[in-house]
């Protein structure tokens, strides 16, 4: 039997330990770093300034819709975008375009439905505007050319008025479903740009 020599025994204790020192002042030091750390959040980014935004009007032979580059505040959620569309079509062209809207159309609320967006008006939007087939196709296409225009994930526009479901604006098209884009109403491909 051979007899193990005190000397290596307190060499394999004395390892043994420095080993689970080692062990045990890492882990004390991983707590001791993740205690000081501050949590890493990611702030959440605000809209600031201004975007370039492209809106529809009619053309001025009336023959369809010409497009109006325009700067518009900066905003943070996709319904209030919308709405700030909206607003700027109804405040008509500051080119030689024509508008669209009655210049007393209001927006009441916008909300966003999958790819929809519906657009609820005022009734002032009935109330001003001008009879007959051309003028409702200019004012439905301006609203909704603009808005997929600019926000492609909304695929069609559905159109309120007074928060309720209307069949049509002047008699002519079916409001009934949500409206999908017809860029081929496009007339002017010039884009005028505005300070």
């Amino acid at each position: 039997m051979k007899r193990t020599k005190p000397h290596s025994r307190e060499q394999l204790v004395l390892a043994a330990f420095l080993i689970a020192a080692i062990v045990f002042g890492l882990l004390f030091f991983g707590k001791y770093q993740a205690s000081r750390e501050l949590p890493t959040t990611k702030p959440e980014p605000k809209p600031v300034g201004t975007v370039q935004v492209t809106l529809f009007f009619a053309t001025p032979d009336a023959e369809g819709l010409g497009r109006e580059g325009r700067q518009m505040a900066a905003c943070e959620s996709l319904p209030e975008c919308v709405e700030s569309l909206v607003d700027e079509v109804a405040n008509g062209p500051v080119g030689d375009l024509h508008p669209t809207l009655p210049p007393n159309a209001v927006v009441h609320d916008v909300r966003i439905e999958g790819d929809t967006a519906v657009v609820d008006f005022g009734d002032d939007l009935l109330k001003g505007l001008p009879g007959g087939s051309s003028a409702e196709m200019a004012a439905v296409y301006s609203v909704v050319n603009t808005i997929c225009l600019n926000y492609p994930q909304i695929k069609g526009v559905k159109f309120l008025v007074d928060g309720a479901e209307v069949e049509t604006l002047t008699g002519h098209l079916d409001l009934r479903l949500p409206i999908p884009p017809d860029f081929s109403l496009e007339k002017n491909n010039k884009k005028v740009a505005t300070p």
